[in-house]
């Protein structure tokens, strides 16, 4: 076994089993590669106490959904810059496997956020190469991208994409901080780079960390909970009926998988309209009030798609569809949207 990784300061990762030759052997299943994380990350400014303004009455009323509006999820201001950890890893590790490992031995300031590890919880969502997902099932053989190298200028300022941008990659040395024998060795085992930002459409707090309060106010608004007529049901003995809610298979499939919605706020990031700062309820809620219209013990169908039939519900909605992409539970949101808004409008 080669010898613990020793950590060096701002982003680079040595690991002395790279050029042990023991377990980085070319075609293991377990071969150490090296991969590139580029993060953007963030820390805000303290706040200081401001005295209240008074607003203008011409001014842009706020959404009715509070957190949706543009200024309640405007980014709040303080230091940004984009920081690079390289780091041996195996395909198969996740990107939150290479956080953990940049945390405990490279960087603990890095902040980031994540709860069961499993995709479970919906807490580690962030932007891995612009798109919304999950760390903990984004692995690092799936997500990293080869480095694009930047076309050289010609004399008259235009840049060429074809020989000059192939002569630039093949210049192209093994970064600082690769402990391979010779750079061609150390080409075939660089997987490439993977970016990192925070979820789109939310309001960053730190580094990786967004603040998705917002969109489960907005799920909290449109009572997530079933809502009963609260009748007792009874037995013709005049005894509790304990069977008042029992669902047939067919009336349980219309709502199960909705029921697995995570908030996790993939779909909310995905979305052009919610993310771009429109004021929009997001599909995430609309997700929520969908499980209960379907769910038939539910008796507040009616209330329910009146708080979602306005110019900020599903008005909103442009069906792009781009909220089905990448949703971690398996949910068609884009399909579901479209049926609620079919519902809305079919009234």
């Amino acid at each position: 076994m080669g010898a613990p990784a020793k950590a060096m300061p701002y982003g680079k990762l040595v690991d002395d089993s790279l050029t042990s030759g023991g377990i980085y052997m070319s075609g293991s299943s377990d071969a150490l590669a090296t991969v590139t994380l580029r993060v953007n990350r963030f820390t805000p400014r303290p706040e200081r106490d401001r005295p209240a303004r008074s607003g203008s009455p011409f001014a842009k009323k706020s959404s009715p959904f509070g957190g949706a509006s543009a200024s309640a999820r405007r980014r709040p201001r303080g230091k940004q810059w984009v920081q690079e950890y390289t780091l041996p890893v195996r395909r198969e590790d996740t990107v939150l496997d290479c956080l953990l490992k940049i945390k405990r031995t490279v960087d603990p300031t890095l902040a980031f956020r994540y709860s069961c590890g499993h995709g479970m919880c919906g807490s580690d969502a962030v932007a891995i190469n612009g798109t919304p997902t999950l760390l903990c099932t984004a692995t690092v053989g799936d997500w990293a991208k080869p480095a694009t190298p930047i076309p050289l200028a010609d004399d008259e300022g235009f840049r060429h994409t074809g020989d000059a941008g192939d002569k630039r990659s093949a210049d192209t040395t093994a970064p600082e901080g690769n402990s391979c024998e010779d750079n061609a060795d150390a080409q075939s085992h660089e997987l490439g780079i993977i970016e990192l930002a925070p979820l789109p459409g939310f309001p960053v707090q730190r580094d990786l960390i967004a603040d998705i309060d917002p969109m489960l106010d907005q799920i909290r608004k449109l009572k997530p909970y079933l809502q009963a007529d609260g009748v007792l049901a009874t037995t013709s003995e005049g005894k509790v009926d304990v069977f008042e809610y029992l669902q047939r298979p067919e009336q349980l499939a219309k709502y199960e998988l909705l029921s697995n919605c995570i908030a996790c706020g993939v779909c909310e990031g995905a979305c052009p309209v919610y993310a771009g700062g429109d004021a929009f309820i997001g599909p995430a809620a609309l997700i929520s009030t969908s499980r209960f219209v379907n769910d038939s013990r539910d008796t507040a169908t009616d209330e329910r798609l009146d708080a979602i039939d306005t110019a900020d519900g599903v008005a909103a909605c442009q069906s792009v569809r781009a909220c089905s992409r990448h949703c971690p539970r398996g949910i068609d949101v884009g399909e579901e949207m479209w049926q609620i808004v079919a519902r809305v409008r079919e009234r």
